[in-house]
């Protein structure tokens, strides 16, 4: 196949001293019309060169010759795709209710754009916001800390417990009932995996409804997770546990003691797979915090 190709003289300087210098060197294009920085950083690419400080071309011609593959000059092939992403996180929005009872985010400026082009050049400007809210806000995460003193705080969580981690997505949609027991899970592969039970509740996220009794995970099952090694445990409705239990949480005593993160009020969970997809939900790194928000999403292969 025949391509374009650039011959040419340069001159390399790096930046801890020193250069180099070619005269007729011959680089493959991705087309035949390129600018000298493109063709700069082309050349610094096939040689691999680091700490480069400036790269000057001379005598320039573009003519057309076999293409010779040279290393990193993109070429019209699409690259693979790593999977679909599927978000599974709320949005957050000032004043929006989470939990019922805990206030809901406060967003405002602390520096606007127009106060902020007295700061810098002229055509620059910034805004900088400032968002106060309680940790359970949105999609986020429970760390052991969130229950008990002494558990790992955000962080001091293994990134390996929030991040890439294989799902299990357990379909609940329409129980008859609003406890999931151990009956229900049973069945499943779950050592390793992230957990995500998908009961539907999510349809009522910004109504009065989505804090009507809800579908909970029943303190047998919350064990049986426990013990078969459940990486993340993550539901989609308001909580985890039943909030009329008259403010017993086994679920979250039980997860968060055996070093089970707790991922609520997720979304989008009827977009994924049974099993195959990858879980991320990773939140900031907060000494002293039990809880965060996160923009939960997963991978599914295609």
């Amino acid at each position: 196949m025949t391509e374009y190709r650039a011959v040419f003289d340069a001159e390399v300087t790096f930046l801890n001293g020193g250069g180099l210098q070619t005269q007729g060197f011959r680089l493959d294009l991705p087309a035949a019309d390129i600018a000298e920085n493109e063709l700069a950083n082309l050349l610094i690419g096939h040689l691999g060169l680091l700490m480069v400080d400036q790269v000057r071309i001379s005598r320039l011609r573009v003519v057309r010759e076999p293409d010779k593959g040279s290393r990193d000059v993109p070429t019209t092939a699409t690259p693979a795709s790593p999977g679909r992403l599927v978000e599974l996180n709320h949005v957050i929005e000032a004043g929006m209710t989470t939990y019922p009872g805990l206030p809901g985010p406060e967003i405002t400026p602390h520096l606007t754009r127009e106060d902020s082009r007295t700061r810098y050049a002229p055509g620059v400007e910034f805004a900088i916001d400032l968002i106060s809210m309680v940790g359970n806000t949105g999609t986020y995460l429970d760390s052991p800390y969130h229950r008990y003193a002494d558990g790992a705080d955000l962080a001091a969580l293994p990134l390996e417990t929030v991040a890439d981690l294989p799902t299990v997505v357990v379909r609940l949609v329409d129980l008859d009932q609003r406890g999931i027991g151990p009956q229900a899970l049973a069945a499943l592969d779950l050592a390793g995996a992230a957990v995500l039970l998908h009961t539907g509740w999510d349809r009522h996220w910004g109504s009065e409804a989505y804090g009507d009794p809800a579908p909970y995970l029943t303190e047998p099952a919350a064990k049986l997770l426990a013990d078969a090694g459940a990486r993340l445990v993550g539901i989609d409705s308001v909580n985890i546990d039943d909030m009329y239990s008259g403010g017993q949480r086994p679920a979250h005593s039980i997860l968060l003691d055996a070093g089970v993160p707790v991922l609520e009020h997720l979304t989008g969970l009827a977009d994924l797979p049974a099993t195959g997809a990858r879980l991320h939900a990773a939140p900031p790194r907060v000494r002293g915090f039990g809880t965060f928000p996160v923009r939960a999403y997963a991978i599914v292969p295609r």
